[in-house]
């Protein structure tokens, strides 16, 4: 071979004419290893990665064998960049090296140990496994390096009987006690949840490094030990060592969960001043986390506006913390200056500033954003397409959000819950609980927030066997236990008229905070068993449970379903004398609902005049509902003209007045009503109840004659009526709002829409079972007293929920007392 040529090729290459090297490279007759490996480090040296690749396969497919060098200089240069065709080529390299075993002397311990590298560096852990394996079985020696980047892989692939042999092959081989060693153990043992391990080695090690304190302060953080992160960054300052922004950034983490964690922010804040680390972005936006994560937001924003570079880290935190705390505005605005500055948002932007749109209901931005996300190819990330089907949901735009959400090729358990959330929040609880059954057929495991909205959707729909169902799925994956889950199944089984599934939960709970007594004491008092659910509040205040203001709404609305008057004035006086709660406008609510239904409406009325707060349709909406109770007609006038005077429209208003004057006989008033409604074009709601048989719900109206077993229903329902008429049943004409006969008046009680599900429940359902009908309106009184005669015929425990309460009807007597 002619040496000058060769010597050519590394002149040219050291000058950088590389075109010139190359033609004088492809002229040779013949080229040894060197030769080709010259040629190869002068690509890698200009950057041209995918040339070194190409002439490294022509190499290869020449008859020559590259060898460590080659493959060296190659995974060198595959390490500068990151595309896709480069790294699948690297895999092919590193793969070569593996399979000729062309380390062929001690030294190529090296591309061993760059190849186990490389593999983990680009997400293949187990090929990096397998590459340490090879190497086990070659003749070359491994040395403190190898098990440095051997353990990375392991403890990303999180098997922890594989990390437990390397270990023993560490302490075997004797580079235990060496620093960087140690400190690999510890970060492994660490990431596969055995910090006990960690700890162990930590406290074993003769000497300590900034490394090996980082390690084990952000290992304890991220594992939900932030004490004793704490503890450990007060023993590297005693050891003497300066922290560094992975140091400050770690334990800054922890300053949002600790007790005095603000306190504690700060002083780092100031440590973090002192040693010249504020300036460095990753600790910027660590502190700028803390303060927001601590509620401090204008600590926040002041460290963010003298920030000296503009870092779009920092803003993804500041923004965070706006969605937060409910500032959509403030994160729209922090997009703005994003885009000003000409930066590129990433995920966690776009997915933040999606959920500021949704809070704000701003879908016209929602959808720029969303064009935004296409156009830069982030649509398809897990991340933004759960903030774009979140923002959609909240906007109400659900055909939208349902597109977007089987656009995701594998929804994770935010996507799935942000999609059941949002059918919950627009009225789909039907969907809502048909894509909890395709979660589940799908793998994803339900969270407690998912559960809980899963069950808020069966007390919408007043589902009571899906949410037992999903009671059991709670149970089963250990949920029950949290707060939020817990009351929402008593509130579920309260509103689906199953109370003594509440009670025996709520008994079976071994630790009971507020939000579990609330909902119980709220419960008992919608099924009007008042004085129960007062015996529960006094046991609470036992308990040493301090009252809120939601307390004080379920024990006002117990003294008023049961007519206990004085009590209800204690109660509501006791509020801000015993406990510092100032009355809400519910509370004075509560209160006059409490006088309106003991036939106190003047005293309601005064009640009203002299609160601190502007009067409620609701409060006066009940107060009418009093006067038809009382047949107040006068009062029932004049509380009617203030409701109308609030809501105009309000057909509720001008159905009572007209209630209130048919039984006085004022059938000229009666008129006047209904003209007043027709001038102003006044719908009436229409009164509808259902029935939820086999997990399907039946709606029937007044004299509804649509249902496929209509003829059956019907003849079970005169059966009824002729029944209950034995046994003393006299139809209340009354509640028939014109002047007719009466007995087409009689004949106009018999099919309202309760008396119908009743009816269809009756012959739908084993003998044994209990009926449990709603409501959408108030239950007439005819319909009251009718249905506690059929209860007594039928022997059969009968639910009735109508809009103010639960009507529980056993043996011709109704948990009410006839007084609702």
């Amino acid at each position: 071979m002619c040496l000058f040529p060769g010597a050519l090729v590394n002149i040219y290459s050291k000058f950088g004419r590389v075109r010139e090297a190359r033609l004088l490279f492809d002229g040779m007759p013949e080229r040894d290893v060197v030769l080709w490996n010259v040629m190869l480090k002068a690509y890698v040296q200009l950057g041209l990665e995918a040339e070194a690749f190409r002439l490294f396969s022509e190499f290869h497919r020449s008859g020559l064998s590259p060898d460590g060098v080659s493959i060296r200089c190659v995974l060198g240069g595959a390490s500068k960049v990151d595309s896709i065709e480069c790294k699948r080529n690297e895999e092919q390299v590193q793969a070569y090296g593996i399979k000729m075993c062309s380390f062929d002397d001690k030294s190529d311990v090296i591309v061993w140990n760059k190849t186990i590298s490389q593999y983990s560096q680009v997400g293949e852990y187990w090929a990096a496994v397998h590459c340490f394996v090879e190497l086990k079985r070659s003749d070359v020696e491994y040395d403190n390096v190898t098990f440095v980047v051997v353990l990375g892989a392991i403890a990303s692939i999180n098997d922890l009987h594989l990390g437990k042999q390397v270990h023993g092959m560490v302490m075997k081989s004797g580079f235990g006690s060496e620093i960087y060693v140690a400190n690999s153990l510890i970060n492994m043992h660490a990431k596969m949840g055995c910090l006990d391990y960690s700890r162990a080695i930590f406290e074993e090690m003769e000497q300590l490094d900034l490394v090996s304190w980082n390690s084990m302060i952000s290992n304890c953080t991220q594992s939900g030990l932030e004490e004793e992160s704490m503890i450990l960054f007060l023993g590297l300052l005693r050891d003497g060592l300066r922290p560094d922004q992975f140091t400050l950034a770690s334990v800054l983490r922890a300053c949002s969960v600790v007790h005095d964690g603000a306190q504690l922010g700060k002083q780092i804040h100031v440590h973090a001043v002192k040693t010249g680390n504020v300036d460095d972005n990753f600790v910027l936006t660590a502190l700028i986390d803390a303060y927001v994560k601590c509620g401090c937001m204008e600590g926040a924003e002041l460290l963010f506006n003298k920030a000296y570079d503009f870092d779009l880290a920092a803003c993804n935190a500041l923004m965070a913390g706006y969605i937060t705390n409910q500032d959509g505005h403030k994160a729209l605005n922090l997009f703005s200056l994003i885009q000003k500055h000409e930066q590129m948002p990433n995920q966690f932007t776009l997915a933040t500033v999606l959920k500021g749109c949704g809070s704000l209901v701003d879908l016209k931005q929602g959808k720029q954003i969303h064009a935004h996300a296409i156009k830069v190819g982030s649509d398809s990330d897990l991340c933004v397409s759960s903030g774009i089907l979140d923002m959609y949901i909240k906007c109400g735009v659900t055909s939208d959000a349902s597109m977007i959400f089987d656009g995701i090729s594998k929804p994770d358990d935010v996507a799935w819950t942000a999609m059941i959330s949002g059918c919950v929040d627009n009225g789909d609880e039907d969907h809502a609980l048909w894509l909890y059954h395709r979660m589940r057929h799908s793998g994803i495991p339900p969270d407690e927030f998912t559960f809980a909205t899963l069950i808020k959707a069966c007390s919408c729909l007043t589902a009571l066997e899906q949410g037992r169902q999903i009671h059991a799925n709670v149970i089963k994956l250990e949920c029950v236990t949290d707060p939020f889950v817990g009351t929402s199944i008593i509130d579920m089984y309260s509103k689906c008229g199953s109370i003594e599934d509440a009670y025996q939960l709520f008994k079976r709970m071994d630790v009971r905070n507020i939000a579990f007594w609330n909902a119980m004491v709220v419960g008992l008092a919608q099924h009007g068993n008042g004085k129960e659910a007062l015996n529960l509040f006094k046991n609470m205040r036992f308990h040493g449970i301090k009252p809120d203001h939601i307390t004080f709404i379920g024990v006002l609305s117990a003294c008023s379903h049961s007519g206990l008057v004085s009590e209800a004035y204690e109660h509501f006086e006791s509020m801000y004398k015993s406990y510092g709660i100032e009355p809400h406008l519910e509370h004075y609510s509560c209160l006059v609902d409490v006088l309106g239904r003991a036939g106190l409406v003047n005293e309601a009325e005064k009640v009203i005049e002299s609160m601190p707060f502007d009067a409620s349709a609701s409060m006066y909406r009940a107060l009418l509902g009093a006067c038809r109770v009382q047949g107040d007609a006068e009062a029932g006038k004049r509380v009617a003209s203030k409701l109308l005077a609030l809501e105009p429209l309000d057909s509720s208003a001008y159905v009572l007045l007209s209630n209130i004057y048919a039984v006085a006989n004022r059938w000229d008033d009666v008129s006047d009503a209904r003209k007043m409604m027709k001038t102003r074009n006044v719908k009436k709601d229409p009164g509808y109840s259902w029935i939820d048989v086999k997990n399907k719900l039946h709606l029937f109206v007044v004299d509804d004659k649509s249902h496929p077993q209509a003829d059956v229903i019907y003849d079970k329902l005169d059966d009824l009526i002729r029944l209950i008429r034995k046994e003393g049943y006299i139809p209340d004409t009354d509640f028939v709002l014109f002047d007719v006969e009466d007995e087409e008046k009689e004949r106009s009680l018999f099919y309202h829409s309760e008396k119908l599900a009743i009816a269809y429940g009756l012959i739908s359902t084993p003998p044994s079972t209990t009926i449990r009908v709603i409501k959408n309106l108030r239950v007439c009184g005819d319909c009251h007293n009718a249905i506690k005669y059929i209860s007594k015929v039928t022997r059969r425990e009968i639910v009735l929920r109508d809009a103010n309460r639960f009507h529980c009807f056993k043996n011709g007597i109704c948990s009410c007392g006839d007084y609702w």
